[in-house]
């Protein structure tokens, strides 16, 4: 039977199994005794190797035993160390598994329940559920139509009579306009004159010959 198995307790026909979380406790209370015996070690490599270099001109045969020692524990160091990462790596893979399981449980919990209430529900329930919202929704319309719709006497009228008012009303208005930019009628027009303009005044008879006179001498000089 190896070491770890005798560690972790099992091999016996009748004897219990770990669970997942007693072997992840064990291998950490394993790292942390094999991580005490490392620092012992290494104290140990120190004290052999002081000795060795106080000795060495000295006594040569207790150098030579210390090192002997050093070389001992650096080989037990060397042992630990590789325990350590195969010890480190199947913790690892064991927590994995472990939250592998419980994740695969509680997904598989889920799965039941939701089964289970679709089950409880049933498709037809649910249509049932469905139409009966709409009718609810329908119902609720119809009320808040009823209550928004006025009621009493004078609340009724013809849409055509009041356009056909509101545009005899826009045709007064603009009207009332048209008469504002002309202006008012009755003002009267300003009157033609009775009396004729002054007629030109006629050339005195000297102009006149002067004028004759210059023609003709312009014209026999010519």
């Amino acid at each position: 039977m190896s070491a770890l198995v005798r560690l972790f307790g099992g091999g016996g026909k009748g004897g219990k199994q770990p669970t997942p979380q007693e072997a992840i406790q064990r291998l950490r209370e394993t790292e942390e005794m094999l991580t005490k015996k490392q620092d012992h070690l290494e104290k140990k490599i120190e004290e052999e190797l002081l000795t060795a270099k106080r000795n060495g001109t000295k006594n040569k045969r207790v150098a030579l035993q210390a090192l002997k020692r050093k070389k001992r524990y650096e080989e037990q160091l060397s042992r630990i160390d590789g325990t350590l990462s195969t010890i480190e790596f199947q913790r690892e893979a064991l927590e994995n598994a472990n939250t592998n399981t419980e994740v695969l449980k509680n997904m598989g919990m889920a799965a039941k329940a939701m089964k289970k209430t679709h089950e409880n529900i049933g498709v037809d329930s649910i249509d049932d559920l469905m139409a009966d919202i709409a009718e609810q929704h329908e119902v609720a319309q119809e009320i808040s139509d009823t209550i928004s719709r006025p009621i009493g006497p004078g609340f009724d009228f013809d849409e055509d009579e009041l356009l056909a008012e509101l545009e005899e009303m826009e045709q007064e208005e603009l009207d009332k306009n048209l008469l504002e930019v002309e202006g008012p009628s009755n003002v009267p027009l300003p009157s033609v004159p009775s009396t004729s303009l002054p007629a030109r005044p006629a050339k005195k008879k000297e102009e006149e010959d002067e004028d004759d006179m210059a023609d003709l001498q312009a014209w026999a000089t010519s």
